[in-house]
């Protein structure tokens, strides 16, 4: 009730929420910096999925009966400078909700257990822990300090976890404390904002970027960005969870934990059009499980193979990708990613993808005279190594996918929205995905998913 009334309160309108600040050439002086800002967002997804061919079911699949789905999101962005170049913001944030997946699949935990099924999930505003009734948790909580080498010169609008400043092109800012990784690595204005714009997991992130991060999508870390005019230089490093895909984020520094690079490379092709292309590496050091050795402890036993039976040292996974992203033409910009990781070890945080490829385009409404409208479609290819489909044909579990068998297919996938914008602050999106070969299982689908997505962000 607090979050709604806190909400309802709010007038501003703002851009979607990131931890790493735009900015824009200013043509006059700097402007006053911004000594607070409160601002919220609300969203409501509802997704449908009619009946579809499956040869079986396991416990990880996607329901092959008719089933829908929904999720509700409440957050506040608050933030407050401290001193010169310092930003804090926290974020409460209420939930309630299911993603699609079985509805009563053997020995759930609850009468519905959504978030399975895919691996190329199918909606960023579910969570792989839901729950029937509202609860409350504070997602973000974080200090940012920036250093200007320079005159300050780019202006940097207020908006969500963004205090109105100026800054220089050539500065280091600095991130410490609880966000995602995905709000400073694997950005792009295009597909990244499951409540604004795409919402297929492999679609809005590297399918193979298998970040640091809790159910929810955060975790405790560190970041350095070094901006010149041109490029930036990102480094971070951050706490991966106690046991792979779990609430609980490792307590003790270094223990287990990921270290991730990405440079950007700023581009003006096409008459001067901006864009983008970003190269990111990561590791992940922690106790997972190989899938041969699972196979290997399973073996003669009867029983399915189990990566948490194997996790008995730790080891080091290795990924990465491209992120490129470019405006064509006023109102019309094109984007992709491909990226891949080491499959000998199983998923540890993200999602079962080895191998991942996406393409697609968007186009700003002011095209056509509607400028809070916006137009998407693309489409993703996700793929995993020979060892995990051994594993899973073997029956064994991932973090959203298991069949209990598998007939292998890599799984393909197809996502067109259209937001209608309701004034500046609110937007009503229209989404439909085509996904062939469901958790990559050539015995199972195709199925055609729906959504209905209604947001506020003031």
């Amino acid at each position: 009730m607090l979050l709604a009334a806190l909400l309802a309160a709010l007038q501003t309108a703002t851009p979607v929420a990131t931890t790493a600040p735009s900015s824009s050439p200013s043509p006059s002086a700097a402007p006053k910096a911004e000594q607070w800002s409160i601002h919220g967002q609300a969203t409501d997804v509802q997704q449908y999925h009619g009946e579809f061919a499956a040869a079986y079911s396991g416990s990880q699949s996607l329901d092959p009966n008719a089933d829908t789905a929904k999720t509700f999101s409440t957050t506040l962005f608050l933030g407050l400078r401290l001193w010169k170049g310092a930003e804090f913001y926290v974020n409460p944030e209420a939930d309630q909700g299911y993603g699609l997946g079985f509805p009563n699949p053997p020995g759930a935990p609850a009468p519905y257990s959504g978030t399975f099924g895919v691996a190329g999930y199918v909606s960023g505003e579910a969570y792989k822990v839901g729950s029937a009734s509202t609860y409350e948790r504070v997602q973000r909580l974080f200090l940012r300090q920036t250093f200007n080498f320079g005159t300050p010169l780019l202006t940097v609008d207020p908006g969500v976890n963004q205090l109105g400043t100026a800054v220089s092109p050539n500065r280091l800012t600095l991130t410490f404390g609880k966000f995602a990784v995905t709000d400073v690595f694997d950005t792009n204005p295009y597909a990244h904002d499951p409540s604004n714009d795409f919402m297929n997991w492999s679609i809005i992130d590297m399918g193979s970027f298998d970040y640091a991060a809790d159910a929810w999508g955060y975790t405790y870390g560190l970041s350095a960005e070094l901006y010149s005019s041109r490029s930036t230089l990102r480094v971070g490093l951050f706490q991966l969870s106690t046991v792979p895909n779990t609430i609980a984020i490792e307590p003790v520094p270094f223990f287990e934990y990921s270290p991730i690079v990405e440079f950007e490379r700023r581009t003006s092709l096409f008459g001067g059009r901006p864009g983008a292309i970003k190269a990111l590496v990561y590791g992940d050091y922690g106790f997972m499980g190989s899938y041969a050795d699972a196979l290997a402890a399973a073996a003669g036993s009867g029983q399915p193979p189990s990566t948490a039976a194997v996790r008995t040292a730790r080891h080091w996974k290795l990924g990465g990708g491209v992120n490129a992203y470019q405006e064509l033409a006023p109102h019309v910009g094109v984007f992709g990613r491909l990226s891949a990781m080491n499959g000998t070890y199983e998923a540890f945080e993200f999602t079962d993808v080895d191998r991942s490829a996406c393409a697609g385009v968007s186009v700003d409404g002011g095209l056509y005279g509607r400028p809070n409208d916006a137009i998407g479609l693309a489409g993703v290819v996700n793929a995993i190594s020979a060892p995990a489909q051994q594993y899973f044909a073997a029956g064994g579990l991932g973090i959203l996918i298991g069949d209990g068998a598998l007939s292998y297919a890599a799984e393909r996938i197809v996502e067109a929205y259209y937001k209608a914008g309701v004034g500046a602050d609110a937007a009503v999106t229209a989404d439909y995905q085509f996904v062939r070969n469901p958790a990559y299982n050539a015995a199972r689908g195709p199925v055609a998913i729906f959504g209905l997505r209604y947001h506020v962000q003031i």
